[in-house]
C-alpha cells in the first residue's frame, strides 16, 4: 500500500466516525449503501457459489467472519461446463473465429476455464471485488464524468473498453453469462445497444447489482420515481432483457427511494411492504416461523441466482437483520449460493436503512481508496 493510499484510507475512517455523530442525511445513507455493496461482495467472494453450507465451514472453520482470499479448491464449481464462446453452458472451444473468453474478454484467464473444481475467482485476495462490482464502478465513473447523470451510450462505451482491455482492469477469472452473451453478439456485428443476450439465467440477481448507483444519484438529482425507474429499466435491458426482472427492478428502485428519503417509520415496514407487493411473501412471518436462515435461503428459496428465489431471500435477510448490517452480511456470505450478487443488493438496502457504512471493513477492501473517491465523485453534484 502506498503512503498516499494509506492517508486516503485514514481520511475515510475518520469521515466514517464523524458521520456517526450526526443525523443521517440522504447523502450519507447513499454513501453507506454503496460502501456496503462492495463490502458484501468481497466478504462473500471466497465462498461464492458454494451450494453446501458444510463446505463453507470446512474451508473456513467457524464460517466467513472477515475478508478472506479465494481458496484453491471449489467443491461446487461447474466453471468447466460454462461456454467460453457465448452465454450459458456448452462449448469451450470455438469452431471458427475468436473465443469470447480469452480473445475478447478475460484475455489472461482462458486457461483456467476447463479445470474441474476451479474457483470462479481464482487467486483473488482478501478484500477483492468480483467482476460485477468492477462493472458497477465503471458505471459510477461514467456517471461522474457526466456530472452525475446517466447516459446509456457513455456507459456502453466505457463497459466495452473496460472488458476488452489488453491489460486486465480487474482481478476476476469468471464472467457471468450475460457478459459472454453480450460480447458474442457484439462480435457478430450487433450494435452495443442491441447486443444483450437472453439465456436461462438472464432473470438473475446479478442484473440488479449496477442499479443502485444509477438510482441513488438520479433520485438525489430529481426525486421523480417513475423517471428513475425508466432509466434503470433502460440500463437493465442493455445486459439483462427480461420483463420479470424489470418488474423486480421497479420494486427495488421504489424501495431505494423510500429508504433513501424516509423521515419517519421503521425501515422494516418498507422492506415488508416491498416483499408483499413484489414477491407475495410475509417476511415477518418467515422470520417468526424459521429459526435457521438455511431453512429460508436454501430451503424455501433456492440459493441460486434466479430472481424468483434470490429476491425474496435478500428481502428476508434485510428485514431480519435490519438493525445489524454487519451480521446480515456475515449471514449472507455463509448461506452460499449466489451470495456475492445477493449480498451486493442486500448491502444497499442495509446501508440505506441504517446509515452505517461499516467503515472498519470498508478500509480493508483492496480498492478502498479508489472506490471512496468514485463514490464521492458520483455524489458530488448533489453535495454542491
Amino acid at each position: 500500500m502506498t503512503i498516499k493510499n494509506s492517508i486516503e484510507l485514514n481520511k475515510i475512517a475518520i469521515a466514517g466516525n464523524l458521520r456517526g455523530l450526526v443525523n443521517h442525511s440522504p447523502q450519507m445513507r447513499a454513501r453507506a449503501a454503496l460502501c456496503n455493496s462492495f463490502i458484501a461482495d468481497a466478504l462473500a467472494m471466497p465462498v461464492h457459489w458454494f451450494y453446501n453450507p458444510f463446505d463453507i465451514y470446512a474451508a473456513f472453520p467457524g464460517g466467513i467472519q472477515q475478508f478472506e482470499a479465494a481458496p484453491r479448491f471449489h467443491p461446487s464449481s461447474i466453471m468447466n461446463l460454462h461456454s467460453t464462446t457465448a452465454g450459458g453452458r456448452g462449448v469451450q472451444q470455438a469452431n471458427n473465429g475468436p473465443q469470447v473468453v480469452g480473445d475478447i474478454i478475460l484475455k489472461d484467464k482462458r486457461q483456467y476455464w476447463g479445470i474441474a473444481n476451479q474457483h470462479y475467482h481464482r487467486a483473488m485476495r482478501a478484500g477483492d471485488n468480483t467482476l460485477n462490482l468492477h462493472c458497477m464502478r465503471v458505471l459510477m465513473r461514467a456517471m461522474a464524468n457526466n456530472n452525475g447523470r446517466y447516459y446509456a451510450a457513455h456507459f456502453l462505451q466505457d463497459y466495452i473498453q473496460f472488458m476488452t482491455a489488453g491489460i486486465p482492469q480487474h482481478p476476476d477469472t469468471y464472467a457471468e453469462s450475460y457478459h459472454r452473451g453480450f460480447f458474442a453478439n457484439l462480435a457478430k456485428g450487433l450494435p452495443p445497444e442491441k447486443a444483450a443476450a437472453k439465456t436461462h439465467d438472464t432473470a438473475s440477481v446479478g442484473g440488479l447489482v449496477g442499479i443502485a448507483p444509477l438510482a441513488i444519484a438520479e433520485l438525489l438529482f430529481d426525486r421523480s420515481l417513475e423517471r428513475v425507474q425508466r432509466l434503470c429499466r433502460m440500463h437493465l435491458f442493455l445486459t439483462h432483457p427480461d420483463d420479470n426482472l424489470a418488474k423486480i427492478c421497479d420494486a427495488y428502485v421504489a424501495l431505494i427511494e423510500a429508504l433513501l428519503f424516509r423521515t419517519e417509520g421503521d425501515a422494516r415496514q418498507f422492506i415488508a411492504a416491498t416483499a408483499k407487493q413484489s414477491a407475495a411473501i410475509d417476511v415477518p412471518l418467515l422470520v417468526q416461523k424459521y429459526a435457521d436462515d438455511n431453512q429460508v435461503v436454501g430451503g424455501k428459496f433456492s440459493r441460486a441466482c434466479y430472481i424468483e428465489d434470490s429476491w425474496p431471500s435478500l428481502l428476508y435477510l434485510a428485514w431480519k437483520y435490519c438493525d445489524d448490517p454487519r451480521q446480515a452480511l456475515i449471514a449472507n456470505a455463509n448461506l452460499g449460493g449466489d451470495n456475492c450478487h445477493r449480498g451486493a443488493v442486500l448491502g444497499v438496502m442495509l446501508g440505506l436503512a441504517s446509515g452505517d457504512g461499516l467503515q472498519d471493513w470498508f478500509v480493508q477492501l483492496q480498492n478502498a481508496a479508489d472506490i471512496h473517491a468514485e463514490v464521492e465523485a458520483l455524489l458530488k453534484p448533489v453535495n454542491l
